[in-house]
């Protein structure tokens, strides 16, 4: 049990005194704070001083409290109870967890910033209890506040809402972007917050017969987080239109529009599409956070080999480079991170895109606009005479962008594009039924990556012994006894057995006997027969070696290549 301290402690000089700042650091956000008024630890975050890790290591490290992951407790509603006041929380950035289980006098609070008294007398004044404070990150802190008290916090603005309002229909549309306060504001909000702080791709608003539900795209798979009264529609639709700049008046054709927002000091691109159904307006918002975009390559999930591979293709000075898969499959994320290592002073990155999937600081990105004429061979067209030494292509569609690209490559810039196609070698000859020349594009093609997204198990999975069959899939001799998992179930992953994805690879360099097959018009299985004697694993190898690992289940292999290796299968 942590002691509560009443000396005067500033987390400004504790990082000081551990070296993880400098004073002159400490001074200058000092003076920052003067102006924002904004607590210390937020304010060293956001300059870039600091990592949440590093304050909550510090603190651990200088003060002795324990530090605790909040995703691995669940809560109970007795202690929920005790903080009904959700506003306190979140300004005191702290979430009680459970009771002291040497002295029940004592109520174990997580917070960001432990030496915040006033925060400690506020939660002891509420509650009745003596408070024995421990760190967390905020991010986690705030993840645990949106997951125990989201739903009721927001039924509660949607009931504010509802209570409100006695108007008309047209005058339900009226919504007034000026006032952040108004409820439909807030709730168009949390909606947002929510999506974040599940770690979901997609936040789906579906208009019912008799309710709209709200569901997210967690790990790939949709999980349904809330419900309200079909008479909200409207308001939430208008409100989504005006701040993704949409026509508020337009309600019988499909539009697409996007949004800037800020969670968690992170700054979120959303795409949002409006489609118009049966029962109303239907809106689906794509998350994108630039840091998720622009992560380190090793975080990708390569393998050393592939790492390998990956880095030899990108460091051609010229040629095309194709990314491949099924929308959702992190195609955007794989060149995305390699345009971003690529992203120096030196050289000139041209993209287009449709649309542009988040803004990078250096690169120069154009946005597709059928209306003005502006589709990919267009401003591809245009970027040529750009001086571009990179040149990223959202998705190559027809002959006349593949032409083009073509061109670009063998006259010296490297280009950089993505096809939906089911395999690496199935790329070359989705180029070859465009109209490619085999000739152009055996000179033209360096390299390409087909990609999946399998979900990894999470710490909870279960262990058992692979069986005859299971033995077959991962390619495993029938005498060798293998123990491989399977998924659990907890509150970390909320009972999903699954946390995150990872990205499952099939790097195929063009080598000259590969190009020698491509000029003599060669077909897929050619192509894929000598690029496996070179050394490339396959999609469905890849994924049997991450099931070996332990890093995903064969229920996964399955969903993600069944379609490539149906007869292994």
């Amino acid at each position: 049990m942590a002691i509560i301290t009443r000396q005067k402690k500033r987390i400004g000089d504790l990082l000081v005194d551990a070296g993880v700042i400098t004073q002159e650091k400490l001074e200058a956000a000092l003076e920052l704070q003067k102006e924002r008024k904004q607590k210390l630890g937020i304010l060293l975050i956001e300059e870039g001083y600091v990592t949440e890790q590093q304050i909550a290591y510090t603190l651990h490290k200088q003060m002795g409290y324990d530090i605790v992951e909040l995703g691995k407790y669940n809560i109970s509603t007795d202690i929920l109870k005790l903080v009904p006041d959700v506003a306190l929380l979140k300004r005191a950035n702290a979430i009680p967890f459970e009771f002291d289980p040497f002295d029940s006098q004592y109520l174990r609070v997580a917070m960001s910033d432990p030496l915040d008294i006033f925060a400690i007398d506020d939660i002891q004044m509420v509650t009745g209890m003596q408070v024995s404070p421990v760190i967390a990150t905020q991010s986690d802190i705030m993840s645990a506040i949106d997951k125990y008290y989201g739903s009721a916090e927001n039924q509660a603005v949607a009931d504010m809402f509802n209570q409100g309002r006695e108007l008309e229909e047209e005058e339900e549309e009226a919504v007034d972007e000026s006032i952040e306060n108004a409820p439909i504001v807030i709730l168009v909000r949390r909606i947002i917050e929510q999506g974040v702080h599940k770690r979901a791709s997609d936040i789906h608003i579906e208009p019912m017969e008799t309710k709209i539900r709200v569901r997210y795209r967690v790990d790939g798979v949709m999980q349904e987080a809330g419900a309200y009264q079909v008479s909200m529609l409207a308001a939430i639709i208008t409100r989504i239109k005006i701040v993704g700049g949409m026509d508020i008046s337009e309600k019988r054709k499909p539009q697409d529009g996007r949004i800037t927002a800020m969670v968690d000091r992170n700054e979120y691109d959303i795409r949002v599409s409006i489609l118009p159904t049966v029962y109303g307006e239907k809106v689906v918002m794509r998350l994108t956070s630039k840091q998720t975009l622009s992560r380190d390559k090793k975080l990708l999930g390569f393998s050393d080999d592939e790492l390998k591979r990956f880095d030899r293709m990108f460091a051609n000075p010229n040629g095309i480079i194709l990314v491949t898969g099924p929308t959702g499959s992190g195609k955007s994320t794989t060149l995305y991170t390699a345009l971003s290592e690529l992203n120096t002073e030196f050289v000139n990155i041209v993209t287009v895109e449709d649309p542009v999937e988040a803004n990078i600081p250096g690169i120069n990105q154009v946005q597709v606009n059928v209306k003005a004429n502006m589709t990919f061979a267009n401003a591809l067209r245009s970027i040529l005479r750009q001086d571009p030494d990179i040149i990223m292509i959202g998705e190559i569609r027809d002959e006349e962008t593949a032409n083009i690209a073509v061109t670009a490559s063998i006259t010296g810039h490297l280009v950089v594009s993505t096809l939906h196609t089911n395999s690496s070698s199935a790329s070359i000859t989705r180029l070859v039924d465009m109209g490619l020349d085999s000739y152009l594009i055996a000179d033209s093609v360096v390299g390409v990556i087909a990609q999946r997204l399998a979900r990894r198990l999470c710490s909870c999975k279960v262990p058992h012994e692979a069986t005859e069959e299971e033995k077959r899939i991962i390619r495993v001799p029938q005498d060798q006894n293998i123990t491989i998992y399977g998924p659990g179930g907890c509150n970390q992953c909320n009972f999903t057995g699954y946390r995150g994805r990872i990205g499952v690879y099939e790097m195929m360099t063009v080598t000259r006997k590969i190009k020698n097959i491509i000029a003599a018009k060669g077909n897929t299985e050619d192509i894929e027969k000598v690029a496996i004697e070179e050394g490339m694993s396959t999609l469905h190898s890849s994924a049997a070696r991450l099931v070996r690992e332990g890093v995903t289940s064969i229920d996964e292999l399955r969903r993600i290549v069944f379609s490539n290796d149906e007869e292994d299968l």
